[in-house]
């Protein structure tokens, strides 16, 4: 029986393209019929063949550059078109759709090529074809819209501190993306998102410190500034990654706390001096509370207790003194009186 006829690179990719084609026109929402099971079949064995023919027929090589290749032109033909019209939420919306859809690319494209990733790729000790995917992304359209795209998060967290409402699942979808992006490693949503927002942060609360310091008493002061530490954490909670949550605290505390803590004890009126003498226990637990935060920031309240307590102590020492002088002036008086 003669050996059946080996199916040449440019035929069988021909097929493949097909299916390809399929893929996209559902990924873009055009009319286009689900693939069926004989369809998905049709493909995975066309891939299997061209692997496993005799060399020179074997075209597993090909097939993996190919499979890059139909990544990269849909990401160049239909994607950062597509994003390159937007700017702002709106391309936060856009990014996310067009990631859901390229997971969605590389969960069918994977199982079409699986018999690359269970043998060629195994022997070459290659990229497997869902990172391969990933790659794909990452270094053309996350590299091409990650500034626009930090940018319109950072505008986006700036309106919800003034308190606006925002859509802070579409923000935690995002970052998910600068976070998956690192397959594994945290550098990108730290060095192409997380070192901004930051910097972002120290220069926000510096304003508004600069604001209240000038226009608050010190409990006034103290009120926001725990508020701004539990939103913070709050970000943190829904939509930041939890590594974030310390250095975003820390640039709060600096700017609000340990830059204006000599500022806001000694305010004539409301100070640390006047909540002692006042005996406003509250306020002085919560700035207990706020300045245990930072550095040696208990340091300057002790050293206003303790001129508190000396002061205290020295005024009832003089009370006590002049009660005995009183005293004594009044029982001399009365033997004065008696004698007479």
């Amino acid at each position: 029986m003669a050996d059946k006829k080996p199916i040449e690179l440019e035929e069988g990719w021909s097929s493949m393209q097909r299916g390809i084609n399929k893929l996209i026109r559902l990924l873009e929402g055009e009319q286009e019929s689900q693939f069926s099971a004989e369809q998905y079949m049709m493909l995975y064995t066309t891939i299997y063949n061209m692997c496993t023919q005799k060399p020179p027929y074997d075209y597993s090589e090909q097939l993996y550059q190919r499979y890059r290749e139909a990544f990269n032109n849909y990401i160049n033909d239909k994607v950062l078109p597509a994003l390159r019209e937007h700017r702002d939420e709106v391309l936060l919306k856009e990014l996310l759709n067009r990631w859901n859809n390229h997971k969605v690319m590389v969960r069918w494209l994977s199982r079409f090529f699986n018999y690359l990733d269970r043998y060629y790729v195994l022997r070459h000790s290659l990229h497997p074809l869902k990172d391969v995917g990933l790659l794909c992304f990452r270094d053309q359209v996350y590299a091409d819209v990650k500034r626009n795209a930090r940018s319109a998060v950072l505008k986006l967290i700036e309106r919800e501190r003034e308190g606006e409402l925002i859509d802070k699942a579409l923000l935690k979808n995002i970052l998910d993306i600068f976070i998956e992006v690192g397959m594994g490693s945290m550098d990108h949503y730290e060095r192409d998102f997380e070192e901004v927002l930051l910097s972002d942060t120290g220069s926000y609360y510096k304003r508004k410190a600069a604001e209240w310091i000038n226009e608050d008493s010190c409990p006034e002061y103290m009120l926001k500034a725990e508020e701004c530490l539990r939103l913070e954490e709050e970000r943190v909670d829904n939509y930041l990654h939890a590594s974030t949550k310390p250095k975003l605290l820390k640039e709060v505390e600096t700017e609000v706390l340990a830059k204006y803590e000599n500022d806001l004890l000694q305010k004539e009126h409301s100070g640390c001096a006047a909540l002692l003498r006042d005996d406003k226990t509250e306020d002085l637990a919560r700035m207990y509370r706020l300045f245990s935060r930072i550095t040696k920031g208990l340091d300057p309240i002790a050293d206003c207790f303790k001129e508190h307590v000396e002061s205290e102590g020295m005024k009832l020492v003089k009370e006590v003194a002049e009660a005995v002088e009183a005293k004594k002036e009044k029982d001399a008086g009365e033997i004065y009186s008696v004698s007479f």
